[in-house]
């Protein structure tokens, strides 16, 4: 029998269960191909005891609509950079790869699907150039990987934000309120400008364009007579005022490299209220509830034509690669292509477009 194994790693993400489950279905066609899976991406691997778990049709029934992973995930540590404890209580890092691609080749696993975004994806090429046959899948709320129309679990955190939006139009209308909604994205800002699109909001600011608060002090205000008015404010986590700083704070979690971006809603509001607009604000910060939950359908349905193409990707021995969704076809693309540089928002892209053309302000 040959063995593929699948890694989850990164943050969760609606979808994670949905490529497993089309992975594990689509390799039971072959019948001489088991499927295995790593708990915790990778640290499944490295820990002694190993702990990995087969993956048959019967584990995966009905799991395609389950949010989260069944084979858990991190974004801590990891084969390059594994948290070591120091005698006097700190911690350094480690490279096991080498170690960890022995066992692999020890448990006779012939390829590996590591189903992550931007970080995962820079360690699968690591791996790769050490000689792993490895694949990629995009996975990521974010949007921010290069290569693809789209990764799966985007399209749920959008729908997550958008509802958010929706129910706080109500609310700032009953108020004469102006609330600010914080979404996730870290530099990237696609979610948030979806969601200010689809839920009609007066004021979209991301991380691609610093924002002029006296641009977005004016919109505010315009939308305001003799105290009467309301407004919906989209912020991403990573947007910053001009010649200003995300914000943000260091982890001192064990392992954990990323910055733990957070609080611009509450900045924001505090530097209109410096500056002297006059209404109420309140913030509203949605955090991990746009990671969570069910999958809406479109997910479900990008999730399993990625975990089919990714295996028939080890079939053909197309190592070194990502599974890409370039419309209407799945395609393979190089790893190195995919790290190159993030997927960004820009000023001509036509969704930026369309916001400026229904008055939305993105503070510039």
């Amino acid at each position: 029998m040959k063995r593929v194994l699948i890694v989850t790693g990164g943050g969760d993400c609606p979808g994670l269960n949905a490529v497993i489950r089309a992975i594990v279905k689509r390799a039971h066609q072959e019948k001489d191909w088991e499927v295995l899976g790593s708990i915790q991406a990778f640290n499944g691997i490295l820990w002694e005891p190993t702990e990995i778990k087969m993956l048959t049709p019967e584990v995966v029934k009905g799991i395609h609509f389950q949010g989260g992973t069944i084979i858990e995930t991190t974004n801590k540590g990891g084969p390059f950079a594994w948290p070591v404890k120091n005698k006097d209580g700190s911690y350094s890092a480690v490279d096991r790869s080498d170690e960890m691609i022995r066992k692999i080749q020890y448990l006779g696993i012939d390829a590996v699907i590591n189903i992550g975004g931007d970080g995962s994806q820079r360690i699968s090429q690591a791996l790769f150039e050490k000689g792993l046959n490895i694949i990629g899948v995009p996975k990521t709320i974010d949007n921010d990987l290069t290569s693809t129309d789209s990764t799966f679990g985007f399209q749920t955190a959008v729908e997550i934000a958008t509802e958010a939006v929706d129910k706080l139009v109500t609310t700032a209308a009953s108020h004469n309120r102006v609330f600010v909604v914080e979404v996730m994205g870290r530099y990237a800002g696609w979610i948030a400008l979806n969601a200010a699109v689809a839920g009609g909001a007066e004021v979209c600011l991301i991380p691609e364009f610093p924002y002029d608060l006296d641009i977005v002090k004016k919109k505010l205000e315009a939308r305001f007579n003799r105290g009467r008015g309301f407004a919906v404010v989209v912020v991403s986590e990573g947007a910053r005022p001009k010649g200003g700083d995300m914000v943000f704070e260091k982890s001192n979690e064990v392992g954990y490299e990323n910055l733990k971006l957070g609080g611009i809603a509450h900045k924001l509001i505090q530097q209109l209220k410096t500056a002297g607009f006059e209404p109420d604000m309140r913030e509203t910060v949605l955090g991990h509830l746009q990671r969570g939950g069910i999958p809406i359908a479109y997910d479900r349905v990008l999730s399993a034509q990625f975990g089919v193409k990714a295996f028939e990707m080890v079939l053909a021995g197309d190592y070194g690669k990502m599974v890409a969704y370039r419309h209407p076809y799945f395609v393979s693309v190089p790893l190195l292509e995919v790290i190159a540089q993030p997927n960004l928002v820009t000023l001509d892209n036509a969704l930026v477009k369309t916001a400026q053309g229904l008055g939305i302000s993105l503070g510039i």
